[in-house]
């Protein structure tokens, strides 16, 4: 069996109710990546928190310093699992993430957490393209409503054109229940 790793991406006090860019379905996200995160714990697997911040004060969200850009208390890293800092979308962008999983000997990744428009599909494709066998807890991952071309697309229709798409060629997708079963 491949090395496992659990990266849990962006889970911040702004996704949840009250913070600046609050998602849909942020504290059922949050609550199945805390279930993976016990799991992951209890099988000795490598964690890897992802927090992002802007590197800008006038970001529309996750501002440098604030209490919005700090990891949800639902998924707060233990001591000793790493914590990588990003300043993009995608988080193996200038970041120590796919040393710190090569350093482990990590083949395998469950992905979690938001947004999944945006930093979950980023993570999860530069992931596959790099060669590590990778999966998405689709419930333990959130998004908001977009807008394109003057038509709004739901948070639950982006949610799943974005897990049909990584399911389509990049990544297991699965419920959080199927992994822990």
């Amino acid at each position: 069996m491949s090395k496992q790793a659990l990266i849990i991406i962006d889970i911040q006090n702004d996704y949840f109710p009250g913070g600046k860019w609050s998602l849909d379905g942020a504290d059922v996200a949050a609550d199945n990546a805390a279930r993976l995160l016990d799991a992951a714990r209890k099988r000795g697997d490598l964690v890897v928190h992802v927090r992002h911040e802007f590197e800008s004060s006038d970001a529309p969200f996750f501002t440098p310093g604030s209490e919005g850009a700090q990891i949800h208390p639902r998924v707060t890293p233990a001591e000793g699992e790493p914590v990588v800092l990003k300043h993009k979308v995608n988080c193996f962008r200038d970041t120590n993430l796919k040393a710190l999983l090569d350093q482990d000997g990590v083949k395998a990744l469950t992905i979690v957490g938001s947004m999944s428009h945006m930093c979950i599909q980023a993570a999860a494709r530069a992931a596959a393209d790099y060669g590590y066998e990778v999966t998405v807890a689709h419930d333990a991952c959130a998004t908001r409503a977009q807008e394109f071309d003057g038509r709004v697309v739901s948070a639950a229709d982006t949610h799943a054109s974005m897990m049909a798409a990584l399911a389509f060629a990049y990544a297991k997708v699965v419920r959080t229940d199927d992994l822990l079963g």
